[in-house]
């Protein structure tokens, strides 16, 4: 497998995958550039070396070609971060985008249409993967948000450059902080795993069980072990098909050597809305009609001691509505104790939409660790699976 670190792309195109799936506000101004800044140093190796960079990327989820998911829109944004005009291909493949690859010239950036545009994109199939590699001389997969799909620009493609094919650095960042995370790791090893659903973080959690010293849940998945425990959750979120299984994992916990620390004081609401009448109340007698949006200041005090006692630590979904102020506490107090922890020599992997969303919420991106691009992904390969995309430049 080549290193982008020790390849020379001198007088070679390089088609670098990119995960430009940024959020655009109405006036189709990008309202959060995170992605954008993390693939800067690859496109900027590339560039150094005298080689030229296309660039390709999904925006969205379109129907078909539609105007607000175009990729033109990014276009002055990335020009001025790259610190170059780059120029637009108005499709990823056929003719419109073979002249402009072929004009292309060493030093210069060219960014093609969205994939997406193309149902062939989603469905990996192997014509249009073979009309993208005709593009270029070399493969750069930096996509590590999309690594987890078998697409036609992030898996199929790779086959088409059986010695030219490698990392950017995103996707080289993300592996090493990911692979210390879960295989070396310091002891006390604590993960904190929120968001609403137990549905949808079971087999990180039983993947986690055994490895972690602590294992904090948080957010709404709090409230379906509270009732698998018997306690009254009001109107609170939950999954009463978990109830079982929520007692299960506490037992799994237990027998391998993981403490779970559940909340034990909740902030309840009348309503879903900022504005709601609140209280704090244990998290067992939670009134009917009432809903927990955060956790309360007891249970934020305990989490807090966990973490700050901890070496290495990942964060993985809030702990409570942290959109709305108030039931932003518990969220904010977390990501600062993660902050502090970190000041003191733990390694903190932050990872997660929401939980990436919070700590650039409160300006903290910088003070941990890493803060991973992939949301899916990352929860992928922390569960051991295979990930097309990764799979696909290793073999």
């Amino acid at each position: 497998m080549q290193s982008i670190d020790k390849y020379d792309f001198s007088g070679k195109k390089a088609i670098v995958r990119v995960d430009f799936n940024v959020p655009l506000d109405d006036n189709f101004k990008i309202t959060d550039d995170t992605r954008i800044r993390a693939a800067i140093p690859t496109i900027k190796k590339i560039l150094k070396d005298s080689g030229a960079v296309i660039l390709m990327s999904h925006l969205g989820r379109p129907k078909g070609a539609e105007d607000k998911y175009s990729l033109k829109h990014i276009l002055p944004r990335l020009s001025e971060l790259i610190g170059k005009e780059v120029q637009f291909a108005e499709d990823c493949v056929g003719e419109k985008a073979k002249a402009k690859t072929k004009s292309l010239k060493p030093g210069e950036v060219l960014l093609l249409e969205n994939l997406r545009f193309h149902d062939e994109e989603k469905k990996g199939d192997e014509d249009f993967a073979k009309q993208l590699a005709s593009l270029a001389d070399v493969y750069v997969n930096d996509a590590f948000g999309t690594a987890h799909r078998a697409h036609a620009s992030t898996a199929v493609i790779a086959q088409y450059f059986p010695n030219d094919k490698m990392f950017g650095y995103v996707i080289e960042d993300e592996l090493k902080s990911v692979d210390k995370v879960i295989n070396d790791a310091k002891s006390p090893f604590t993960a904190i795993m929120g968001g609403s659903k137990v549905s949808s973080k079971i087999t990180i959690i039983k993947n986690l069980l055994g490895k972690v010293d602590n294992l904090i849940i948080g957010g709404g998945m709090t409230y379906t072990f509270v009732k698998a425990n018997g306690g009254n959750i009001g109107d609170s979120i939950h999954e009463d098909e978990y109830l079982d299984l929520a007692n299960d994992l506490i037992k799994q916990a237990k027998e391998k050597g993981t403490t779970i620390y559940l909340a034990t004081d909740s902030v309840i609401a009348d309503d879903f809305s900022n504005n709601a009448n609140t209280k704090v109340v244990d998290v067992n007698n939670i009134l009917d009609g009432w809903q927990g949006l955060d956790i309360g200041p007891e249970s934020t005090a305990k989490f807090k001691e966990v973490v700050a006692n901890s070496k290495t630590i990942l964060w993985n979904g809030p702990v409570g509505v942290f959109e709305m102020e108030s039931f932003e506490n518990g969220t904010k107090a977390i990501a600062e104790a993660i902050v502090e922890a970190t000041e003191k020599g733990a390694f903190s992997l932050i990872g997660g939409g929401d939980s990436v969303a919070a700590i650039n919420k409160y300006n903290l991106a910088n003070d941990v660790s890493y803060v991973s691009t992939g949301g899916g992904a990352l929860l992928e390969y922390i569960e051991g699976k295979d990930l097309p995309g990764i799979k696909a430049i290793r073999e």
